[in-house]
């Protein structure tokens, strides 16, 4: 299945091979070689950006005291921080990368009503830049659950992700493991949870958006 967010980008893109290949055979007809060498390259280019686009179904196991990951990734940090954007307290941050060959789909990690949201423009450091957090481009939700218990979760450009969608809007209620946006390329995507949650992964470990479970509260 491929996400909505791909499929004028891939008709673009698919159209430009095509012309392309055209191109090359009406120019130089007699060189079989370089025809079937540039159609390799145009069918692998655009196998790339098809995977990229993917969207899998997924069976959710919802569960009010467990927050699962927004992100199909790597966990690259862990640590307690301050968030002054909204929650103004200490925090569990949890910080998920996503490489161009994840899956680029995000999802809720928690069910709650959305109290907050923003967007911010910014820069395109790397994703693992300490300050990609605070200066990138990226959005901000937080999410308020049943109990009262806020979770901030934050979506990150990265050098190659110009394109940040967010679909969510403040007032909302939302359900656990379902979709609220989607990055093109590679990105990052954090998590900040009170710190007294018990946290469930460790640095290095992968992932699956909707599925893993990065925390019980």
């Amino acid at each position: 299945m491929i996400h909505r967010e791909g499929h004028t980008f891939l008709i673009l893109i698919g159209t430009k091979l095509i012309i392309l290949n055209l191109a090359i055979w009406w120019l130089w007809p007699d060189f079989g070689l370089i025809h079937y060498f540039f159609l390799g390259i145009s069918l692998l280019v655009f196998v790339f950006f098809l995977q990229f686009f993917r969207n899998p179904k997924r069976t959710v196991l919802t569960d009010d005291g467990m927050v699962l990951a927004p992100a199909d990734g790597k966990v690259v940090v862990i640590e307690k921080t301050v968030e002054s954007e909204f929650l103004n307290s200490e925090r569990v941050q949890i910080s998920i990368f996503m490489s161009p060959l994840n899956v680029h789909v995000n999802r809720n990690p928690v069910s709650g009503q959305v109290n907050n949201y923003r967007y911010h423009k910014g820069k395109y450091l790397v994703a693992w830049h300490p300050k990609s957090s605070t200066e990138n481009e990226r959005t901000t939700v937080v999410y308020q659950l049943a109990n009262g218990v806020e979770i901030l979760c934050r979506q990150i450009a990265g050098m190659a992700a110009r394109r940040i969608k967010c679909y969510l809007e403040e007032g909302q209620r939302v359900e656990q493991g379902k979709e609220f946006g989607f990055i093109k390329f590679g990105s990052r995507v954090d998590l900040f949870l009170p710190t007294d949650s018990k946290i469930n992964v460790k640095i290095g470990d992968k992932t699956v958006g909707g599925k893993t479970v990065i925390a019980s509260l």
